[in-house]
This record gives C-alpha cells, structure tokens and sequence, in this order.
C-alpha cells in the first residue's frame, strides 16, 4: 500500500523529470547555457586563490612597466641628446596604464588566463561561458581599476554576491571560473 508522502515524492520527480524534458526540447540552446553558467556559478575561484593569482600577475606586471618606462626614457634620452633625463609624469602614466591593459587583455583573449591564472586555475570567460571579446577585456581592465580606486570595495564586492562576480565582472560582462585539477600522466 502506498502512503500519501510516497504518492507525493513520485509526482514531484515525475514532474521535475517532465519539466526537464519540455526544456529541453523545446528550448534546447536555452538549457545548455543555464547549464553552463550553473556550473560556472558553483565553481567560482575563492577569494584567496584570486588574490594569489593577482600576486603573481602584479610581478610581472612591475616588471613589463619598467621595461616600458626605462626604453621610454632611454628614447627620449636619445633623442635629446641627453638633455633631458627624466620621463614626463603624464607619459609614465600613461605607459603603465598601457602596459597594465595591454598584458592583461592579450592573455585573456589569447586563453582566457594570465600566466597567474593558469598556475591557479583560473579562467576569464563572458557570462555565455565563451572566451572574452577584445572589448569586453579592455572594459574588463577599466573596470578593475574603478573597483581598486573605491577602496577595493569591487574586489570584495564577491564576498557578498551571490555570483562571487567583481564590480568590473558585471561592467564587463565577464567572469573567473575555477577550472577542474589537471589529471596527472600515470608513470609506466
């Protein structure tokens, strides 16, 4: 004999299973991008593994800026024949804006991952789960220095989301996912 609370869990399964079915046949494209970001959703990289990766990604960012500035000034050392032997405070700053903007955006349309995110299993994808745009890594490198200039509010911002997304994830329309462990090759 059949209890009613065994009566109950048939018709819930039947119906999640029916309601399923519907999705996807009737909209087949629909339920393999909430899939996808589904998944994306439940692996977000913790903020810890985030900020490491950031660490190592700065090393080099430092080092790309002072290579940059140092052939700047060597340029216009050269050019003036030495006469002038300091980098004009706005053209630095320009050059390390573009330094940061270029490095950046160059992994993350290459791959999806800076040399710091691809030691930390990290992966820059658009909210669809594709590789991000040119336009949405250079937005996404502008927002990011909007996050860090209110305090870093936009980089702790993914402790309260629900998403685990940045200030500049939701300008951009992009965001980090945790990519599964390599597999290690069995020694034979």
């Amino acid at each position: 004999m059949r209890t009613a609370s065994t009566i109950d869990h048939q018709c819930i399964t039947g119906m999640k299973s029916l309601s399923i079915y519907i999705s996807l046949i009737l909209l087949p494209n629909n339920a393999k991008l909430q899939c996808m970001t589904e998944a994306n959703r439940s692996h977000s990289p913790s903020l810890l593994r985030r900020l490491t990766a950031i660490l190592y990604d700065a090393l080099l960012v430092l080092a790309l800026i002072a290579v940059v500035n140092g052939l700047a000034l060597g340029a216009l050392v050269k050019v003036t024949d030495g006469e002038q032997q300091v980098l004009n405070a706005h053209l630095a700053q320009f050059l390390t804006t573009l330094s940061i903007v270029l490095f950046f955006s160059i992994f993350w349309i290459k791959s999806g991952q800076t040399l710091g995110m691809q030691t930390w299993r990290i992966k820059l994808v658009d909210f669809q789960g594709g590789p991000p745009t040119i336009g949405k890594s250079i937005l996404r490198c502008l927002g990011a220095f909007l996050s860090a200039a209110c305090l870093g509010l936009g980089y702790l911002w993914c402790l309260v989301d629900r998403n685990h997304r940045y200030w500049h994830d939701y300008i951009s329309g992009t965001e980090l996912i945790l990519l599964p462990n390599r597999e290690k090759p069995e020694d034979t």
